[in-house]
């Protein structure tokens, strides 16, 4: 039997209960990846952490119940926070290599971790699916565009907040959805929703802000700013653009350590 050190994190939160949490594996060496799938599933979070050390800090991975993915900003910071909170980690600065999107870097600065990612940017959409409006509730928005997902701009924070989306409907888009609209005490707020996913709506999402950030920059002039996922969970992040990089700050708490026993 061998044992591996679990912890499950509320990451873009400075309470329990609160972000979005993750499960985070450190491994010695890295595991066949059905059995890292077998783990997801049994953690049964949105996504799953995995990381092993190398020459110039970790390499890193995230699978969902379904698959590996290729980029996930909240397992991102709550596999940091495991870093620098119980491996003894002399760095402010930690670099994480990826398999899809090359390196990573998070930093610390007191309570408040900062993840570097890459930028994305959006392409207007002329003609939106129809279904997307009618899985939304919606007859029209300000702008839609897309990249890895779609980008659906609305008026304000309170229709944002009003949406009750069939996200089983969504399915045939093949595409996740991201809503935002202006804050009202934010620069910028959205929402997330998963079509064929675990976790149907993501309390708060790292990698749509990859795009989200971008986007806002240019339509407020501004390349430090203020969000908050608007989820039932809810999470604050401090964003800054930085041309083809996104900067993405977070607190995180730990929920819970245990220990995984694989039996051979």
């Amino acid at each position: 039997m061998h044992t591996i050190d679990f912890y499950m994190v509320d990451a873009f939160s400075d309470r329990t209960f609160g972000g979005n949490a993750a499960a985070v594996c450190p491994l010695t060496e890295w595991l066949p990846d059905a059995q890292l799938l077998k783990m997801a599933q049994q953690h049964n979070q949105s996504e799953t952490a995995f990381f092993v050390r190398n020459d110039t800090g970790y390499e890193l991975r995230w699978f969902t119940t379904q698959y590996e993915i290729n980029l996930c900003g909240h397992a991102t910071l709550a596999a940091a926070h495991v870093i620098f909170e119980y491996l003894d980690f002399p760095d402010t600065q930690i670099h994480f290599d990826t398999r899809f999107v090359g390196p990573l870097t998070v930093t610390r600065n007191g309570d408040w971790l900062t993840l570097d990612f890459p930028a994305w940017q959006t392409e207007t959409v002329d003609a939106p699916p129809a279904l997307l409006f009618e899985t939304l509730g919606i007859s029209s928005a300000k702008e839609v565009r897309e990249a890895r997902d779609y980008l659906v701009v609305l008026e304000n924070q309170q229709q944002v907040e009003a949406i009750t989306p069939d996200i089983a409907g969504m399915i045939p888009l093949g595409k996740m959805v991201c809503i935002t609209a202006p804050g009202d005490d934010d620069d910028f707020v959205s929402r997330f929703f998963c079509p064929g996913e675990s976790v149907p709506e993501d309390p708060v999402t790292g990698s749509t802000h990859s795009m989200l950030i971008p986007y806002w920059g240019e339509k407020l002039g501004k390349n430090v700013m203020q969000a908050r996922q608007v989820s039932a969970r809810g999470g604050d992040l401090r964003c800054e653009w930085r041309g083809d990089r996104v900067l993405i700050g977070g607190q995180a708490t730990t929920y819970l350590m245990g220990k995984v026993y694989l039996r051979d």
